[in-house]
């Protein structure tokens, strides 16, 4: 027989799933506090026990796709190869489009989150999960002699950050005709005008 504790949890994981599946298909504001409880069927007392509304439930899952990003970066940077922080970079980045690319994740993180969220609490992920690795990258190639940002290493984040989620925008867009080997090519042509720019050329 299951304990409090894991009754609560499971609650939590179905509203969990079954809202993420709901905002994936029919956006945030199109889905209903009274349609999430009728999917995972349980009473509104229940939910606002784990989340203090919809507004909390999509931040929790937003965190949680967050979460899984990291894992899949992680997961395509090669163990056994040692990358230099400029293939780091360009590989990651790669890895973060590809997993940004899926149709839910894109319509939850990308569409509807920083309308949702608004900019502060969507700045607020933004750096606890992306920015915040995209910068370690940046700071290691900095370090490694590899790349020198004509701003500050902070703006160049924003800058990459923004840009790469324009690109995931574009190339996942309905009826898009952008092949995976032309937003390869577009990523790894980003990086490569930053890394090439400290080669000749007078500061901007």
């Amino acid at each position: 027989m299951a304990t409090n504790l894991e009754r609560s949890t499971q609650t939590r994981q179905r509203l969990l799933q079954e809202a993420r599946q709901l905002f994936a298909t029919h956006g945030y504001s199109a889905t209903g506090t009274e349609l999430i409880l009728q999917q995972a069927g349980v009473k509104r007392g229940a939910m606002y026990h784990h989340f203090a509304d919809k507004l909390a439930l999509f931040e929790a899952i937003c965190k949680q796709i967050c979460e899984e990003a990291a894992i899949a970066i992680d997961a395509a940077l090669p163990e056994v190869k040692q990358l230099s922080p400029k293939d780091e970079l360009i590989e990651g980045s790669i890895a973060w489009m590809q997993f940004m690319l899926q149709a839910d994740i894109r319509q939850i993180m990308l569409i509807d989150a920083p309308t949702a969220l608004g900019w502060q609490r969507w700045q607020a992920l933004e750096q606890d999960w992306g920015t915040a690795s995209l910068r370690q990258g940046i700071e290691a190639a900095v370090s490694a002699g590899q790349l020198q940002p004509r701003c500050s290493i902070e703006l160049l984040t924003t800058a990459m950050n923004g840009a790469l989620n324009a690109l995931a925008l574009h190339a996942g867009a309905p009826n898009s005709c952008v092949s995976t080997l032309e937003w390869q090519r577009a990523v790894k042509a980003l990086w490569e005008a930053q890394f090439s720019s400290q080669i000749g050329g007078s500061p901007l």
